[in-house]
């Protein structure tokens, strides 16, 4: 019977996290800083790992990481790397070899002068089939035999003297002629993580750009996926870097459906077109995961404003009625990602879960802006339970 394990290996102390949340990395064991979420689901096996780390132990968990994979006979196929533009060469220096898309995210917000966590995804148990951006691996399709599955990552325009908009409608366009390698559709996205250089300045005319392509493409038609949308700069600077998940059921046994936000409004109600969350039912197991959610009561508008504390739980309050809503709970997490404005309030996530008996979240914190200029804290979570 399939099962959804959750295992550790030598996961922060309390007292470690704080010391994570503060920068003060050269006292933490590399060793001590992975957490490895198991999710078997139909003869598959996916590894969510999180990592915290700096630009002086980079190589050290890196090797880390790739040697628990291989200890687990996994594959990698998906990296995020947060932190500065600088550290791009280096990290890509420390992987010995680099098989897969590494996502860099500097936030807008941040000078980007330290490194502040990495996540991977890798897999065991399947086939994983290359899909390239020209010379350039952005990911990989495999299948299981009840859907096909691909995860694209560090999807960027070629031409960066095009402009903010004209780099989104061509990432959208490559999005859909990547898709085609795994002979799947636009309309199979289920997740996407969207970046946008400077995403204040332009984060309306970025959505009037999603929405047409939604509209042209047929994805209202179908599903509009979850999404992650947050101001982060990359490795050369490009206005726009996305990654997605798409799943393609070969029966009617797998089915992907939009999953409503008890608490709050559908975002398109205020033209941003992303669901609240996607689950992905399979037999024996499910995947929900959880678009970036952020302060926002549910008519729409910013609350709490000025008051990082207050969003905090108001955001978490929001995210766990939605595992609740699908009759999950935090201790289902299988990964997560906390988007700060400023970095000096990060410990306050930390402070929240303390002070709520919360499991240890597999969570990574980066430095960015969200999108709009009043909210201060976002959070995307996946979570994974057997049927």
């Amino acid at each position: 019977m399939l099962t959804a394990n959750k295992k550790r290996i030598s996961s922060p102390t309390q007292r470690q996290y704080r010391e994570i949340l503060n920068m003060e990395e050269s006292i933490i064991n590399p060793a001590d800083s992975l957490q490895i979420v198991e999710f078997p689901h139909d003869g598959v096996k996916a590894y969510y790992i999180t990592a915290q780390a700096s630009e002086e132990n980079m190589h050290e968990v890196f090797d880390n990481v790739a040697a628990e994979m291989a200890s687990r006979d996994a594959k990698i196929a998906f990296q995020y790397l947060f932190g500065g533009r600088q550290f791009y060469p280096k990290a890509v220096s420390a992987i010995k070899k680099l098989d897969w898309p590494m996502t860099l995210l500097h936030g807008d917000a941040c000078s980007g002068s330290t490194i502040t966590g990495t996540q991977f995804i890798a897999l065991t148990g399947a086939e994983l089939n290359p899909v390239m951006d020209g010379d350039r691996k952005v990911g990989n399709w495999y299948d299981t035999e009840d859907a096909r599955y691909c995860l694209l990552g560090d999807i960027r325009a070629d031409d960066l003297s095009l402009g903010r908009e004209a780099q989104a409608q061509v990432v959208f366009e490559k999005m859909e002629d990547l898709l085609k390698q795994a002979d799947m559709e636009f309309t199979d996205i289920a997740r996407t993580w969207i970046y946008l250089n400077n995403l204040l300045e332009w984060y309306d005319e970025f959505n009037v750009v999603r929405t047409k392509f939604f509209r042209e493409h047929g994805t209202f038609d179908k599903m509009v996926p979850a999404s992650t949308g947050i101001g982060a700069g990359t490795a050369a600077g490009e206005e726009m870097v996305c990654a997605l998940l798409a799943v393609k059921p070969k029966h009617d046994g797998v089915k992907v459906f939009a999953v409503p936000s008890p608490l709050q409004c559908a975002a398109i109600d205020y033209k941003s077109s992303f669901a609240r969350a996607v689950e992905i039912d399979q037999p024996g197991s499910r995947l929900l995961t959880i678009s970036g959610t952020a302060s926002i009561e549910p008519g729409g508008a910013t609350v709490h404003i000025d008051d990082t504390e207050k969003q905090i739980k108001l955001t978490m309050e929001v995210v766990h009625a939605i595992l609740k809503s699908r009759d999950m709970d935090w201790e289902n997490t299988s990964r997560a990602i906390a988007y700060f404005k400023n970095f000096d309030e990060a410990h306050l996530l930390e402070e929240y879960c303390v002070k709520n008996n919360m499991p240890e979240l597999p969570v990574a914190i980066s430095h960015a802006d969200v999108c709009r200029h009043d909210l201060l804290f976002e959070i995307e979570l996946d979570a994974v339970k057997a049927n």
